[in-house]
């Protein structure tokens, strides 16, 4: 027996739903987008963060290491000021720079001294060859010591060193924080 064709429905997909598929589309690939731009950042400022955390490690060591072994006394380490000219350390925001002849960063004895620096592979990603590149530090960094009796007998010190920095022109920091004593 002979049965009449039914219709079908139409099949595909409207102008209205591939704009909204399109759409979809659009807004996870500016996701990616950004997200990839956040963590092209944030890798420039992991390099900045270590620098920071080392050149603040290496200013506490050298402190350390002066006053224990008697390079200087436990008068010189403290700010320079007015009320205290004994103290050997500056109190403003210094760029990054190699020690003075005492051996101690941000002293008042860094008087002409080399702005600090790293050494970065070259061309050829080789470190040690000739076209190794020189990184000049005083450019982004700044180092701060701040030190602080603590107590009324004075025998006892806070030591806050304080690296700034810019990291993609936003302003970042790392504080390391210590005590020293007399004895």
């Amino acid at each position: 027996m002979w049965q009449p064709k039914m219709r079908r429905a139409d099949k595909g997909f409207t102008l209205l739903e591939t704009m909204i598929a399109l759409m979809v589309l659009v807004v996870g690939v500016l996701g990616l987008a950004a997200m990839l731009a956040a963590s092209l950042v944030r890798m420039v400022g992991s390099q900045n963060d270590f620098i920071a955390q080392q050149k603040a490690e290496e200013a506490m060591e050298a402190i350390f290491t002066a006053k224990y072994t008697n390079s200087i006394s436990f008068a010189g380490v403290a700010n320079n000021s007015v009320g205290n000219p004994a103290g050997l350390f500056v109190t403003a925001a210094v760029p990054l720079r190699q020690p003075g002849p005492d051996g101690l960063f941000n002293t008042i004895n860094d008087v002409g001294a080399t702005s600090d620096y790293i050494i970065e592979p070259g061309p050829d990603n080789l470190m040690g060859t000739a076209d190794d590149v020189r990184v000049d530090l005083s450019n982004n960094f700044t180092r701060t010591i701040t030190i602080t009796n603590i107590g009324a007998a004075g025998d006892l010190r806070q030591v806050a060193i304080t690296v700034n920095y810019l990291t993609c022109g936003v302003p970042q920091s790392y504080t390391l924080t210590s005590f020293i004593s007399a004895y």
